[in-house]
């Protein structure tokens, strides 16, 4: 995939149905989340139509279920056969693989045959809905394999639409999408990529915080439209952390159009937009994206840049 050929990287996208006419959610999960969002309960596109819409807007997404199989009773839809899928279309989507934690040494074997067989580029995690504290060092084996693959790790944090408004939420609880326990994986793990993704509500001043302090994190600034983003976020994405977010929709429940439309009105700085829409997450992907004088962009020269801007 050639980054320059592209208008915008959305990291954040979710695969709903596969061709089987499975879905990632139950019925009254599905329904809770579609009232949350404001959305229709049908919206299901399988991955080609995801390809479609993304091309037509000269965007690149990153792909991906949730597995929740052992905290939900639901079976979850292949990431092999999403990043196997993604395979025919190389020119706009970009796979990520999810594993049960609760699996163990099994999720550490199908993570590394993710990535070694069938091409995924990063893994998406949901704690509340996966029901595990990011922090338990039971984990850290899995974070270590991550490390040693050399690809990112996304994480949901804040508050949830899946099981909202339903007695006790389903049983989901939101404590365990706390940023502050990704602060302890991130000092833990210096060599591991990590994505807060959305604003983390309750909590969005703890992200802010860590994504300043640790090089290795970042935030996705998917699932709310720009236009009800907590102010504190925007101005650290104009300024010391705007190499540090990333543009990201939570297709299918808001899509890329509305988004990008709304964060046009924020007040960003025209040279910041760039590396909010495509840059940053062309350099997180190591998709060869370099600086205006042709030199590749690296972390250290990144956060010494944000060193001197935060002095």
């Amino acid at each position: 995939m050639e980054a320059t050929a592209l208008d915008a990287i959305d990291i954040h996208v979710h695969v709903e149905q596969d061709t089987h006419g499975c879905y990632s959610l139950d019925d009254e999960l599905m329904d809770a989340s579609a009232a949350y969002f404001k959305s229709s309960a049908h919206r299901t596109p399988t991955l080609a139509h995801i390809a479609d819409h993304y091309r037509a807007r000269h965007m690149a997404a990153v792909v991906f279920t949730v597995d929740a199989t052992a905290a939900t009773g639901h079976p979850a839809l292949s990431s092999e056969e999403i990043a196997d899928q993604a395979a025919a279309h190389p020119d706009v989507l970009i796979p990520f693989g999810s594993v049960d934690p609760h699996a163990g040494q099994a999720a550490i074997r199908r993570a590394r045959r993710l990535v070694t067989e069938h091409g995924v580029r990063g893994f998406k995690f949901h704690p509340s809905l996966q029901a595990f504290q990011p922090n338990d060092i039971r984990h850290y084996p899995l974070y270590e394999s991550l490390a040693e693959l050399g690809v990112p790790a996304l994480f949901h944090t804040g508050q949830t639409g899946i099981g909202a408004g339903l007695p006790g939420g389903r049983g989901i609880k939101l404590r365990y999408s706390d940023p502050m326990l990704l602060d302890d994986v991130a000092a833990d793990f210096p060599g591991l990529t990590i994505i807060m993704a959305h604003p983390s509500v309750p909590w969005q001043d703890a992200a802010i915080s860590i994504a300043t302090h640790k090089a290795n994190v970042y935030i996705d600034l998917s699932g709310w439209s720009p236009k009800y983003f907590p102010p504190q976020l925007v101005r650290a994405a104009d300024s010391f952390l705007k190499h540090k977010v990333l543009f990201g929709s939570d297709f299918p429940v808001l899509t890329p159009d509305r988004w990008l439309a709304d964060f046009a009105e924020l007040p960003i700085k025209d040279e910041v937009r760039p590396l909010i829409i495509k840059q940053n997450a062309a350099r997180i992907l190591r998709l060869g994206m370099s600086d205006h004088d042709g030199s590749v962009i690296t972390e250290t020269r990144l956060m010494r840049e944000t060193a001197v801007e935060n002095e």
